[in-house]
């Protein structure tokens, strides 16, 4: 689906920025949505910095590998120091991107198992599909009822952390259900190498808007599930503890409620989400991090604390200062570490530890952005809460979508043809 950005107005906010259909071209070709606004040779997209709280006793331990990395969530940030601005520093030619597969039909998650085989999915169609780098893919289930409108779709996906002894493959779609329809999490199992019995382990409402659905899920080191789920183009359901959506939700395995949930007896790990594309575990710290999409402002990169508030709600505006104008509503709003006043929809995140990009790159945080089809680092501070500076190290003739971490420490991501790995030119 290539798409472009566009404004839409969402149900008691303002304009909100959301992903129209441009024409369907062939499969595996993709087009830039929208090119960024230059001033000389520096991007105008202005950047501001927060410094965050360290993660509490409650944060939970990545799963390790980068690859259960898919999308989580993030450590939370809160404003302590004064607020800084920088704009993203233009791309160098240190890094390039080598295909890794392409023709292939809108791939918006994938992930890998232990054999590196990667578990991909056609946002569309509803296919589970596995690919051999090199040896073709094949079909591995078909989820049946897959509404691909919009930001709908099959659009998130995550491999038990003991596959293949635990033969389970986990995925977020959005499906057509007693006529209407869900957001879903639901679990297949490997019956040797073909997908069956599919069980529903989550389910909410999606909205009659095609937006706002969310989708990112991923294990983490304490072998819990966690979710990102979109507020169905109502601000209000963020902050609404009875309503799962506009939610980072953390499950077990089998979609029950963990006894050390933050929010009491609910599958709410924070609140307070307008809608995500992104969720990793930081492999140092263990800190989760997220990528938001704004309305026509302040895309956010936070970090997600347990049982925190990150302020999205009804009375956001995009009049007054950022971001406490998009992040007011409720107890106590969280602050993003980075927001971005121009939206540049912000997709995957990603860790580089040994991902072979050079000194500069390690221990840096990764994330696409679809407006502007590049994939940008964040150098974070020594204590891991906050960041110290930004650049575009590679741009993408079309969005980036997915951003993940390999068996073998890089980092890969897709656009809507094809699968990629970021090198060292």
């Amino acid at each position: 689906m290539d798409r472009t950005k566009a404004a839409r107005s969402a149900p008691g906010a303002g304009t909100s920025s959301t992903y129209l259909e441009a024409p369907r071209r062939n499969r595996g070709s993709s087009v830039r949505s929208t090119a960024p606004r230059r001033t000389g040779a520096v991007m105008s997209f202005t950047l501001h910095a927060t410094t965050a709280r360290r993660p509490g006793p409650g944060a939970h331990r990545p799963a390790r590998g980068g690859l259960a990395a898919q999308l989580a969530a993030l450590v939370v940030a809160s404003l302590a120091a004064a607020l800084v601005a920088w704009p993203p520093v233009p791309a160098r030619a240190a890094i390039g991107a080598r295909r890794v597969a392409g023709g292939l039909d809108r791939p918006v998650a994938f992930t890998f198992d232990p054999r590196g085989r990667i578990w991909y999915l056609e946002k569309d169609t509803g296919e589970v599909r596995i690919l051999r780098p090199g040896a073709g893919d094949r079909r591995f289930f078909l989820v049946p009822g897959v509404n691909g409108e919009g930001e709908r779709g099959t659009l998130g996906i995550a491999l038990h952390p003991r596959y293949p002894d635990r033969p389970f493959i986990y995925v977020y779609a959005t499906r057509e259900v007693g006529g209407g329809l869900r957001n879903q999490i639901l679990r297949l199992t490997d019956l040797g190498g073909r997908g069956g019995r599919m069980r529903v382990l989550f389910s909410a409402p999606a909205s009659s808007s095609p937006y706002h659905n969310g989708g990112r899920i991923l294990f983490g080191l304490d072998g819990m599930l966690y979710a990102v789920i979109g507020d169905a183009h109502d601000p209000a359901n963020a902050q609404q503890l009875g309503d799962r959506r506009g939610k980072v939700l953390r499950m077990t395995p089998s979609g029950g409620v963990p006894p050390d949930n933050p929010l009491g007896d609910r599958l709410a790990y924070a609140f307070g989400i307008r809608n995500s594309f992104g969720l990793a575990f930081d492999p140092r710290t263990g800190a989760l991090w997220e990528t938001e999409n704004g309305p026509e402002c302040n895309d956010e990169l936070n970090l997600i604390l347990p049982g925190e508030n990150y302020g999205w709600g009804p009375s956001e505006t995009c009049a007054g200062e950022g971001p406490a104008n998009t992040n007011r509503d409720g107890p106590s709003p969280e602050l993003p570490v980075l927001w971005w006043e121009v939206p540049v929809a912000p997709t995957g995140i990603a860790f580089c530890d040994g991902c072979r990009l050079g000194a500069r790159s390690e221990g840096a945080l990764f994330f696409g952005a679809a407006n502007t089809g590049d994939v940008r680092r964040v150098v974070l501070n020594a204590a891991r809460d906050g960041a110290v500076g930004q650049r575009v190290v590679y741009s993408h003739p079309g969005p980036v979508l997915s951003v993940e971490v390999g068996p073998d420490g890089r980092i890969y991501f897709s656009d809507f043809g094809g699968i990629f790995v970021l090198v060292r030119s």
